[in-house]
């Protein structure tokens, strides 16, 4: 093949693994290249089973080397996860907490220390390897285990997560992997480092640690830098690791992912914030638009269908807001700001835009609402899923049904509507904290031990 044609085919191929990625246009439902899947929307069009146990639908199970709580990130017979894996080695940190800048006054810095030791947080001794995982579709086989850095990290993390809480994304050609202040790291399908960069070192509110996704644009992979110090998001040329701009971000820690959406022709990058909800255009940073209204601690990713991006937080304070794509300047209080939900939103789990209803957890209970995505009415609020106790990760959806796996085992199934069903409540013999996948008829479940592929027979 000359070098014109196979520019052509790499130009075209890049086209159609974008196209998946931002408009979910993948029909065969053979990808899940994102931690929400094709075009970050957590839908499916395949039919994994409803009912399964350790004994029932399990197509199989492996067990996992190293911590983390990445979704599974899906291409072809690839699977891709990361980990945190504790070595015997010890390392100096990076650089010691007490030398970062914080934009936190002296006393909200010791009353940040103070919760850190209530919760038993404390700065590692030890160097971690932060690894890339690849997984085989057919069985669970570890085809390759690549280490990207070896890092005594300078702060500790929250007690429910560990070091490698955000997930990768692909394309189809690479992988890319946010260890946040392990850096940016860009591989090939077969676990060769393309270029790796580091992007400073953050300061988390209260040591819970780092975990934000990477975004794809055209050309650029996202990286969000929100914490207790400088923050700001960067993007990065795709191949070369190069950075194209990066902007600085009044905003304290948050764990969101940045959505990256296509309206009326024009590419945008949205990111959920404490202070504001912006947008940003993918060639030069510039801000698009802005709009206030979020609480605190934001860790929901934003979602958009109908004109409009959906964007919600949970903590200290509640609330689910749409806003019209295609408005300019600062939307706060306009009629940009389509409607607002002020009850019941999510502090952890993303909610699940399915048709044209929305579903969310309070807080992190297992307690459901569903609203009209257009008009913001209320279908139904608050309903127990009994057998449930807590919720982290998001729910997907595939065949009309709505899969949530909680934090104790049970993974529910429940069906897509203006009323609440439970159509079953599964138990596993793990813990769930990452998201689903789903590729195909497979349901994938990422648990702190074991990697689940459920499938019927």
């Amino acid at each position: 093949m000359d070098m014109q044609r196979r520019i052509r085919r790499c130009a075209w191929f890049g086209i159609l693994s974008f196209a998946t990625l931002i408009t979910g246009a993948d029909e065969a439902g053979q990808t899940w290249p994102t931690w929400r899947g094709p075009g970050m929307r957590a839908l499916a069009p395949g039919k994994p089973p409803v009912t399964f146990s350790e004994q029932e639908n399990i197509k199989w199970k492996v067990e996992l080397p190293g911590k983390g709580d990445s979704t599974p990130v899906i291409w072809g017979d690839k699977i891709f996860l990361l980990a945190a894996s504790k070595t015997d080695q010890k390392l100096p940190p990076g650089q010691p907490v007490e030398s970062m800048k914080t934009n936190l006054s002296p006393e909200m810095n010791e009353r940040m220390a103070s919760v850190a030791k209530r919760f038993g947080i404390t700065t590692p001794e030890f160097a971690y390897d932060f690894q890339v995982l690849c997984l085989s579709r057919a069985d669970g086989a570890v085809r390759w285990q690549k280490t990207v850095r070896r890092e005594t990290p300078h702060e500790g993390h929250h007690r429910d997560h560990g070091f490698a809480s955000g997930s990768p994304v692909t394309d189809g050609t690479h992988i890319w992997c946010f260890f946040g202040s392990r850096g940016m790291h860009c591989l090939d399908l077969e676990g060769n480092i393309i270029w790796s960069r580091e992007l400073g070192k953050m300061l988390t509110r209260a040591r819970f640690g780092e975990a934000s996704s990477p975004a794809l644009t055209r050309k650029a992979v996202i990286a969000l830098l929100d914490h207790e110090g400088d923050s700001s998001i960067v993007a990065l040329d795709r191949l070369t690791g190069e950075t194209l701009w990066e902007k600085a971000r009044n905003e304290t820690t948050s764990w969101t992912t940045p959505l990256v959406v296509v309206h009326d022709g024009v590419e945008q990058i949205i990111v959920s914030g404490t202070t504001r909800t912006y947008s940003y255009a993918p060639a030069t940073g510039e801000i698009i638009w802005e709009c206030g209204g979020q609480t605190a601690n934001v860790i929901p990713a934003p979602s958009a269908a109908f004109g409009m991006v959906y964007c919600s937080s949970g903590f200290r304070g509640n609330m689910l807001q749409a806003i019209h794509l295609g408005r300019t300047g600062d939307l706060t209080g306009t009629d940009a700001v389509a409607w607002e939900v002020k009850k019941n939103a999510p502090y952890v789990p993303s909610p699940l835009l399915y048709g044209e209803q929305i579903h969310m957890f309070a807080g992190y209970k297992p307690k459901l609402t569903c609203v009209n995505a257009k008009t913001g009415a209320v279908q139904f609020a608050a309903q127990n899923i009994e057998g449930m106790k807590a919720v982290y990760a998001s729910p997907v959806g595939a065949s009309g049904r709505i899969y949530v796996a909680g934090r104790q085992g049970a993974v529910a199934v429940l069906g897509n509507g203006t009323t609440f069903k439970v159509l079953a409540v599964n138990r596993l013999d793990d813990k769930f904290d990452a998201s689903p996948a789903i590729v195909g008829d497979e349901l994938y479940l990422r648990g702190k031990k074991s990697l689940y592929c459920i499938a019927t027979p």
